[in-house]
């Protein structure tokens, strides 16, 4: 009898070690993988929220103002546009009424400003029709696409990517996202940059070549567009070097102004 009664308490035994093991296991199936390390997500800031606007990827158009186009030596009547990209963690955050410091990059000697009206996606597609372009744009910024000029034009010249003139740290200096339901969509209205005071940029959105909706279909043919995708539009005319201690200040009617110090 008590050698019966051992034997049910071992099988009771292990059967709830097995019943713990297999609970073990589960957890586990249920966990998945373990991340290596955490990647810290890219957002900007939306004016008048405490939300923030998570970045998927940066768009940006070439030479879509026919003066700028001329300026780099293309034919704006015949080119039809074409599009970069930069890292979504090449974006600063600058803040409203704030003189952000922007650190001057390595490996340049000629560091170019470009001031540009961006746009950020709620929701995307293929193929999007121009006449519903519009309808997949969340809000409005203002930023700078900097540019280490020497080096694009040098990586032009052998006929290579010039990715290391765009896309490094720091390259996509931003104001806050203002939603359309607040500021509307921009199709015309003055946008200038001036160093230390002095206007440098000054034109008009609508001398853009391609508009915001054409961009965006024109996008969505190449790629799916995605929720957290912005665009930055292209630059007017008149972009140049800046070299440390200048202050930029960059304008767009109907958007708070931003700045930044290079330092």
């Amino acid at each position: 009898m008590e050698q019966n009664r051992r034997e049910m308490l071992s099988l009771a035994a292990l059967a709830g070690a097995g019943a713990v093991l297999a609970s073990e296991a589960q957890a586990q199936v249920n966990a998945g993988p373990k991340t290596l390390f955490t990647v810290q997500q890219t957002t900007i800031p939306i004016a008048g929220s405490d939300q923030v606007f998570p970045v998927r990827r940066i768009y940006c158009i070439g030479r879509n103002y026919a003066a700028h186009s001329r300026e780099m030596g293309s034919d704006p009547n015949r080119e039809p546009p074409f599009f970069f990209q930069k890292p979504s963690d090449a974006i600063q955050n600058v803040k409203i009424g704030e003189v952000a410091d922007h650190p001057y990059p390595s490996l340049t000697k000629n560091y170019h400003y470009e001031v540009e009206l961006v746009a950020a996606l709620k929701s995307g597609g293929r193929n999007i029709p121009m006449d519903k372009a519009l309808d997949h744009v969340f809000g409005y910024a203002v930023g700078l696409d900097m540019t280490r000029r020497d080096l694009q034009r040098a990586m032009g010249d052998e006929k290579k990517p010039w990715e290391i003139g765009k896309s490094f740290d720091h390259s996509a200096p931003l104001g806050p996202i203002h939603p359309v339901d607040k500021v509307g969509h921009f199709t015309k209205g003055a946008i200038s940059l001036a160093v230390n005071g002095q206007v440098k940029q000054s034109s008009n959105l609508s001398n853009m070549i391609w508009s915001v909706a054409e961009q965006i279909a024109k996008l969505s043919e190449a790629f799916e567009l995605m929720p957290g995708d912005i665009i930055y539009s292209g630059t007017p005319e008149n972009v140049g070097p800046v070299v440390k201690g200048d202050v930029l200040l960059c304008k767009i009617e109907g958007l708070p102004d931003m700045s930044v110090k290079i330092v």
